[in-house]
């Protein structure tokens, strides 16, 4: 009586197939990964959009400028805690700057604040989190 091969060819199968499996695995993560920097940094993008349009209606409602700072600061925090990419880490403090700046105009009574090292932050940003 012969025993069949066939359930070692099935577990060999198996295991390459657990082992091309794992690399696998690593790229969705790592395309997680980008998908969710690219969402934040679009959501980034659009805050510092908010944030320019309140600065140059800041004599309306200076609120909206903080709550638009505000926004920024979240999304900087949630890209912040998913990474640890060093491009990214650098635009995230030149942006964390950038926002603590304009804060700090608006507070101290500058309705025109400097806006645009938000909006170069933000670009750097989505540079760094745009894969290819």
């Amino acid at each position: 009586m012969k025993i069949s091969s066939k359930p070692k060819h099935r577990l060999t199968a198996l295991a390459v197939a657990a082992v091309l499996a794992v690399p696998a695995l690593t790229s969705c993560d790592a395309i997680s990964t980008a998908m969710d920097c690219a969402n934040t940094a679009v959501a980034i993008a659009d805050s510092a959009n908010d944030l320019q349009q309140a600065v140059s209606q800041a004599g309306n409602s200076p609120q909206d400028a903080q709550n638009a700072l505000n926004s920024i600061d979240e999304n900087l925090k949630k890209i912040g805690d998913q990474t640890n990419n060093a491009d990214l880490g650098k635009a995230i403090d030149s942006m964390t700057a950038a926002v603590t700046n304009v804060r700090t105009s608006l507070e101290s009574g500058n309705v025109n604040p400097d806006i645009k090292p938000v909006a170069d932050a933000a670009s750097e940003i989505s540079k760094v989190c745009t894969p290819g």
